[in-house]
């Protein structure tokens, strides 16, 4: 009797735990463009082009490995719509009555399958670094889940970076050394670009076609859509950028989208590339003297430090993270997410780049979008939707953590030990945005007044009781407390102001 071996489309990878379990002469790979999986939320379209076209490329090539696949695309006249739908329809046609999967990266998608009345076995994504189990491990007993004591962790178990058991160069952390501001210019031509083939034309062709009102573009297209592509992205990227990423990877520049980033972080979450060759190929770098230490250890902590403490963190706290809202805001998402116009500089570049690539770096999601909401008090739901909704990397288990966690402090606290909140000085200093903003970044109140100013200090001070006792944060409250009363009352009343226009759809 045959089994269903499932291969979702952010698990394209041969060394799918499912696909190791199954058998070519007698199991039967099932794969699905289903509209559940494109429309749960509305994806970025590059987002489901590379995901449809990488999936097809991937069972042609399982089909060469010697895998039978029963492939579905979305047009397809008999596709049920949904992946228990496929896997029931596909029971059907072979006699099949259990399904071996690899376990989903979502708590939705793993009820989906648990539910089925087909047997489903899932088994460990150990495509990761840190099992579940592993994370667990490291989390019982602590008080706070910081990330730098994970990544220190995932630093000795995996040898990266290390000499003799310490860390290269004595530090765990050259995050002080890779804060510097934007550069006069970058001498980088961004990440590597594939001009679409016969196949991803068609894909992009169906995405024009269906998802045509989504937010974004699909065309132009230049992702990777297969391994061998993937692996020229990251060698392009380790050869030409990575000696300055360190530096400057926290920097945002006007017109430069890319700066000295990999953008590869979509490869790795569909499974073209894996994390440990990623890791293995920048630590070979470092050690040929080709690049600093600030640069490979800034990048290899992303990659097993952010990346597996986001997933680690997504699976402990289970499938009612994303909803939470510690901090109670509910101001709805403006329509400047969307594209709408507004006066700030900075959230228009940050925007208008994520609706024409599908890509934002992380500090412009971070203290530009992210600030901004958290600011002013937007509803985390609406924000982790939005995330998932305009980028080509997103997934709930990395996109969940980032937003609710790190950047809205929704969880009150597991991830972030406070909430990553600035007043503009932030985005000047670490941007060439402000000099051609209608706001005056330099100015605290008054009409032409960076609302990022206005705002942090609304932001400290209706939050007062929660954060006054918090001692990365009580300088800040000193400093208020410095301020003459009339003073802090123009800048809650601007504040205010601000906040009443922004609800009302007014540009601002």
């Amino acid at each position: 009797m045959s089994r269903l071996i499932l291969v979702l489309g952010d698990q394209l990878s041969d060394s799918l735990s499912a696909l190791r379990e199954g058998h070519r002469d007698s199991d039967v790979v099932i794969m699905a463009e289903v509209a559940d999986e494109a429309s749960y939320v509305r994806h970025h379209p590059k987002k489901i082009a590379l995901i449809f076209a990488a999936m097809r490329k991937f069972a042609r090539h399982l089909r060469e490995d010697g895998w039978d696949v029963r492939y579905t695309e979305l047009d397809d006249t008999r596709n049920s719509g949904s992946i228990p739908g496929e896997l029931l329809r596909r029971a059907d046609e072979t006699g099949a009555t259990e399904v071996i999967a690899t376990e989903p990266g979502e708590w939705r998608l793993i009820g989906l399958l648990d539910d089925m009345p087909l047997t489903c076995r899932q088994l460990p994504d150990d495509r990761f670094i840190a099992s579940h189990e592993r994370f667990e491990t490291w989390a019982s007993g602590r008080k706070a889940l910081r990330m730098e004591y994970f990544y220190r962790e995932m630093r000795r178990e995996t040898g990266y970076l290390m000499e003799g058991g310490e860390p290269a160069g004595g530090k765990w952390n050259y995050d002080h050394d890779n804060r510097k501001p934007a550069p006069d210019g970058i001498d980088f031509g961004g990440p590597m670009q594939f001009a679409p083939d016969d196949e991803v034309e068609a894909v992009l062709d169906l995405v024009e076609r269906r998802f045509g009102n989504s937010f974004g573009e699909v065309r132009p297209f230049w992702f990777a859509t297969d391994r061998g592509q993937a692996r020229r992205a990251l060698s392009h990227f380790v050869k030409n950028a990575l000696a300055n990423f360190g530096d400057f990877q926290d920097a945002m520049m006007d017109d430069e989208r890319f700066l000295y980033h990999s953008v590869i972080s979509g490869y790795m979450n569909i499974g073209l590339l894996d994390p440990r060759e990623v890791c293995d190929a920048v630590e070979e770098v470092w050690k040929s003297g080709d690049v600093p230490l600030n640069a490979a250890e800034g990048f290899i902590r992303q990659v097993i430090g952010w990346r597996e403490y986001m997933r680690g963190i997504y699976f402990h706290e289970g499938p009612d993270y994303p909803r939470r809202n510690r901090l109670n805001h509910q101001r709805k998402l403006p329509d400047l997410y969307w594209g709408g116009e507004t006066h700030m500089r900075c959230l228009s570049k940050a925007v208008a780049q994520t609706r024409e690539e599908a890509y934002a770096h992380h500090i412009q999601r971070l203290m530009v979008t992210g600030n901004f909401a958290l600011l002013a008090g937007i509803d985390p739901a609406e924000v982790e939707e939005w995330y998932m909704c305009v980028y080509f990397d997103a997934f709930e288990w990395v996109t969940a953590p980032n937003t609710v966690g790190m950047s809205q402090f929704a969880d009150g606290g597991i991830i972030a030990s406070k909430p990553y909140v600035s007043s503009g000085s932030y985005i000047d200093r670490m941007s060439d945005y402000c000099g051609a903003c209608h706001y005056r970044v330099k100015d605290k109140t008054g009409e032409r007044a960076c609302p990022f100013n206005l705002l942090y200090w609304h932001f400290m001070d209706r939050h007062r009781d929660r954060f006054e006792g918090n001692p990365r944060m009580a300088q800040m409250y000193a400093t208020w407390d410095r301020m003459k009363d009339d003073r802090k009352e123009t800048v809650l009343k601007e504040a205010e102001a601000f906040l009443d226009r922004l609800s009302a759809g007014e540009k601002v």
